[in-house]
């Protein structure tokens, strides 16, 4: 599947400033299989296809976040610490007004023609994306391993319709990580349990989905 590197934009200010994003058409999604919550199996390979330069291009954020015709793709990443698992609530100061005031476990962002810079396509400027949203949002005063473990998709609500996670799990051997930035508020590591049991109901869908998977339900 070939889609020309194209870069959408529209007349006029909008809230996002003229931001543009990484998105695929929603038929590569489909073509990699279509699901809805964690996807383990097989990721290695649909994540070559989406991070395929020939099967992904710029859009005009304004654009995409209207637009279930194609996917933005996110990062996702998961910080655990042994059985705790960081998390926040989302402030006022972060770009995603229908998720304020939620609780997430998920920090990450939008991949941007910035980090194409030096050259870098496909997985690279995946990769240096997720660093880059890593290094705004957070500082570690620990080191940390990250990998990529799942897909994550929600269909049943605006937001979800337009963005296709990618899960990153993050470990640290303690809990020294702290906010970078206002978007993430309360900042804490809680344990699995609490945010499987009490606080379940407070944390935004994706998170929802990634706790279930680490809870085993």
């Amino acid at each position: 599947m070939e889609v020309p590197w194209r870069l959408f934009t529209v007349r006029g200010m909008s809230k996002y400033a003229g931001e543009e994003v990484l998105v695929v058409p929603r038929a590569l999604f489909e073509e990699i299989g279509v699901f809805e919550g964690i996807r383990t199996d097989g990721i290695g390979s649909a994540i070559d296809k989406l991070l395929d330069p020939a099967n992904h291009f710029f859009m005009d954020r304004a654009l995409a976040e209207e637009d279930p015709g194609h996917k933005q793709i996110i990062p996702y990443c998961i910080i655990r610490c042994g059985d705790r698992v960081l998390n926040y609530t989302r402030g006022k100061a972060g770009g995603e007004s229908r998720l304020h005031a939620l609780r997430s476990v998920g920090v990450g962002g939008h991949i941007n023609p910035v980090d194409t810079g030096e050259g870098r396509t496909g997985p690279q400027a995946y990769n240096a994306a997720v660093e880059r949203e890593l290094a705004e949002e957070l500082v570690f005063d620990v080191p940390h391993t990250n990998r990529i473990v799942a897909l994550l998709n929600d269909d049943t609500n605006p937001v979800g319709q337009v963005h296709l996670g990618v899960v990153h799990l993050i470990e640290v051997e303690h809990d020294g990580v702290r906010s970078n930035e206002d978007a993430l508020a309360d900042l804490s590591f809680t344990s699995l349990g609490d945010l499987a049991g009490p606080l379940f109901e407070r944390l935004e869908t994706w998170s929802q989905a990634c706790i279930r998977h680490l809870a085993g339900r």
